[in-house]
C-alpha cells in the first residue's frame, strides 16, 4: 500500500430530516453526481412509506437497516495453494455500508415501477425482515456458517 491512509471526510446531514446516515442513504443513491434528483428519490421514497404503512417512515428505516446489517461475512484467504472463505465479523461503518448497498441492489433490480416506490417497497420489506435485501443478507450469513470451520485462518 503506497502514501498514506486518506482521511474520513465528515459527511453534512440532510436537509430535510438533519440525519448524516440519511444523507449517506442519498449519496449512495445518486448517481452522474445528481444530489437533488437522489434527494428527491429517498424524500419521496419516505412519503411513500409513511403512506403506504402508516408509520413513521423514519423508525421504518432505522428498522430496516438494523435488519439488514449483517453481523458475519466471508473474506477469501489464500493458504497453501487453496482459497479458504473464512469468516469474519463485520465492524459498525461496513455493517451500515453493506445494508445500503444490498437495499438499493435490491431496489434497482425490481423493474416497473418507479425508483422511489422500489426503494420504499425495500425497505417496508427488510424493515417486516423479507425481501431481497433479506435474502442477500441471510445469504452471506448463512455462507459464514458453513465455513465456521476454517474461523482460525482469521
Amino acid at each position: 500500500m503506497r502514501g498514506k491512509k486518506a482521511p474520513k471526510r465528515d459527511i453534512t446531514p440532510d436537509p430535510k430530516f438533519q440525519r448524516a446516515d440519511i444523507a449517506k442513504l442519498i449519496n449512495y443513491v445518486m448517481s452522474d453526481g445528481k444530489k437533488t434528483t437522489a434527494q428527491r428519490v429517498v424524500y419521496d421514497a419516505f412519503e411513500y412509506i409513511s403512506k403506504k404503512t402508516k408509520l413513521d417512515p423514519l423508525e421504518v428505516y432505522d428498522n430496516a437497516i438494523r435488519n439488514v446489517s449483517p453481523s458475519l461475512e466471508v473474506k477469501g484467504k489464500r493458504i497453501g495453494g487453496a482459497n479458504y472463505q473464512v469468516p469474519i465479523v463485520v465492524t459498525g461503518e461496513r455493517k451500515t455500508t453493506l445494508a445500503y448497498r444490498w437495499i438499493l441492489e435490491a431496489a434497482r433490480g425490481k423493474k416497473g415501477a418507479a425508483m422511489f416506490k422500489r426503494l420504499g417497497d425495500e425497505l417496508i420489506a427488510a424493515s417486516n425482515s423479507d425481501g431481497a435485501a433479506m435474502k442477500k443478507r441471510e445469504d452471506v450469513q448463512r455462507m459464514a456458517e458453513s465455513n465456521k470451520a476454517f474461523a482460525h485462518f482469521a
